[in-house]
């Protein structure tokens, strides 16, 4: 079973482990670490002691998933439905995940077009009930679409209710969104939003840790909130009862010193009960967009720098420089004329624009974009996106 020296044996073991090791697995996190993927791979075909942390009985099972593994199909499946395998440092790894430390995921499948490291440059998740009410619906939405109109990117599960409010809600404001998923990122779940997910892999990304065809379990539910609440610079948490998926992902936000946020509800209302409780604690209090970006915006780590110059233009992908090239030197243009001056797929045009918008290059002004003030200064000056 060994691909230790094999043509992408690294990138082989990972995805045989993706079969193997359950999310958020903090014991086979400290095993690739420790010992490195090739080298657990060896010792799971070898089938001998069990490694620190595991029992004999879970061992055996581990042995047994790995030995039915078949990493190569399961690439082979992911090109044929429009996916990719992104591991920690690669070029598209986002760093922020590294946070999670031995609960990191072992990868990511990514469907979709865009960077997922530059789109979670400037994301923030939008996250409650399923059952949510109209009001929840609502102001899940209306956020989501306002932080899609600032340039903002809308994390969320692909859950009913708050969820998929949200994701419609940048949907329709022509914005990003990303959807995490708790199973293979080509089955969609809930089956009911199996349009919504398409079109978000359409417009924006779809990403999970399963490998293709993998189902979701309660636990990988819970265990899926730890990666949306590392991925995004805070967590805004719409309607949640005081037992909620949702709050798992906010505490998750809090541990990693991300910037948790809830709307308030009624305070009759069992659906806010959770909310509520969490803004006793640490969470702060937020009724719309202005609110979150306050808070978000304002973290420096992950933030694109403003000042100084943008980045030059011969490190961006050839498709990304056709993009910037088709803005107009002033003015706004909307991502239909941009897409058509780019020759792109307008869908395309708008990916980039946001991977543009991460780096400073862009920034969105009502339905349509413009280049940034430091941008056509970095261009009058010949240093950079020119």
């Amino acid at each position: 079973m060994s691909v230790d020296g094999e043509p992408g044996g690294e990138l082989l073991a990972r995805v045989l482990l993706t079969r193997v090791i359950e999310p958020g697995d903090e014991a086979g996190g400290r095993w690739v670490r420790e010992l490195g993927v090739a080298e657990v791979v060896r010792r799971l075909g070898e089938g001998g002691a069990p490694l620190p942390g595991a029992s004999g009985k879970r061992w055996a099972g581990m042995v047994a998933r790995a030995q039915a593994a078949r990493p190569r199909r399961d690439l082979e499946a992911a090109r044929d439905a429009g996916v990719r395998f992104v591991s920690p440092g690669d070029a598209e790894w986002p760093g922020q995940l590294d946070d999670l430390g031995d609960a990191r995921p072992l990868g990511l499948w990514v469907r979709g077009r865009p960077s997922l490291r530059m789109w979670a440059l400037r994301s923030v998740a939008v996250v409650g009930a399923r059952a949510c009410t109209e009001y929840g619906a609502h102001m899940a939405a209306t956020l989501a679409a306002g932080l899609a109109e600032q340039g903002w990117v809308v994390v969320s599960g692909g859950a009913y209710g708050v969820d998929g409010a949200a994701h419609r809600g940048a949907l329709g404001a022509g914005g990003a969104t990303v959807a995490v998923l708790a199973c293979g990122v080509d089955r969609p779940y809930p089956r009911g939003h199996t349009r919504l997910i398409s079109r978000i892999a359409e417009q924006g990304l779809v990403i999970g840790e399963l490998p293709p065809g993998d189902h979701p379990t309660p636990s990988r539910f819970i265990l899926r909130n730890r990666v949306i609440a590392a991925l995004t610079r805070g967590t805004v948490v719409v309607e949640a009862a005081h037992r909620s998926g949702s709050l798992v992902t906010a505490r998750a936000a809090q541990r990693l010193g991300r910037h948790t946020m809830g709307v308030p509800g009624p305070a009759t209302s069992g659906l806010s009960a959770g909310v509520h409780e969490l803004l006793r604690g640490e969470a702060v209090l937020v009724t719309d967009v202005a609110d979150v970006v306050e808070l978000v915006g304002d973290i420096g780590e992950l933030a694109p720098d403003r000042r100084g110059l943008v980045l030059p233009r011969d490190l961006l992908e050839p498709a990304t420089r056709q993009v910037l090239a088709a803005l107009p030197g002033r003015g706004a243009a909307r991502p239909d004329e941009i897409a058509r001056s780019a020759q792109t797929a307008q869908d395309d045009a708008i990916a980039r624009l946001y991977e543009l918008r991460a780096l400073g290059y862009v920034e969105r002004h009502g339905d349509g974009w413009k280049l940034t003030r430091q941008a056509v200064m970095s261009v009058r000056d010949g240093h950079g996106p020119g």
